[in-house]
């Protein structure tokens, strides 16, 4: 019991590690779906053009228009208690991947938007209208040119979209709508320890710390990435 005890005399510190566990799990998996819708919408809006940019676009304007938190929030609500069957695949409320889904997709507009942004910059660049001029396939174009300009844009975003991810899956695990017990998180141990505040303010302050630490590296780490990738945001400073 290195950080004592909660309530119910659980061994904080296990619960701190294991429930960081799940925390950056979820953290990096919801990163990862993330950057993937965002960059199939984002590259199939800026690329195609027309009616499918428009459609995709205004979808986009749609989800954004909400706040994330009151977005995740209702979303979660709306999943907790419910069980979905795809076939062999049974997934219930208390499973890590619905918190995962939800985080994941509610950041996808602030990510595809600079994608597209991107890709249609890039698309009436010199060398893709010499690209097409020269009858290349438009798949080959996209593995070619577009997918490795929007690569960097990508990696940039998922340190930041990480450390965001950390900070709304916490969020929502401090009002009992993220991860469920059984499982654990820094967010489900800082709602444990608000009762504890006054006698024992280490149930607290261990996954509080935690997470501003965890945070603030994944910032600074996200700068140094954009400073090596990006140059010109260097110069431009």
């Amino acid at each position: 019991y290195f950080l004592g005890a909660d309530n119910q005399g659980r061994d904080v510190a296990a619960r701190f590690l294991y429930g960081g566990q799940n925390s950056l799990f979820i953290a990096g998996a919801s990163t990862l779906l993330c950057l993937v819708c965002a960059a199939l919408v984002g590259i199939v809006a800026g690329y195609a053009g027309g009616v499918v940019d428009t459609v995709l676009s205004n979808l986009i304007d749609m989800i954004w228009a909400f706040p994330v938190y009151l977005l995740a929030i209702s979303l979660s609500i709306v999943m907790l208690g419910k069980t979905f069957d795809f076939g062999p695949i049974h997934l219930s409320s208390s499973s890590l991947i619905v918190p995962i889904v939800i985080i994941g997709l509610v950041y996808v507009p602030y990510v595809a938007r600079p994608v597209r942004g991107r890709v249609i910059a890039i698309t009436n660049s010199e060398f893709v209208l010499a690209a097409r001029g020269l009858g290349i396939r438009p798949s080959r174009i996209l593995w070619r040119h577009i997918l490795p300009n929007v690569a960097t844009t990508l990696i940039v975003f998922a340190p930041m979209l990480m450390a965001l991810n950390i900070v709304t899956e916490s969020s929502l695990s401090f009002l009992s709508v993220g991860v469920q017990a059984p499982n654990a998180s820094w967010g489900t141990i800082l709602q444990d320890g608000q009762a504890l505040l006054y006698s024992r303010p280490v149930v607290s302050m261990a996954p509080g710390l935690a997470i501003m630490v965890t945070v603030m590296l994944l910032n600074l780490f996200g700068d140094v990435l954009r400073d090596i990738l990006d140059p010109k945001s260097v110069r431009g400073r």
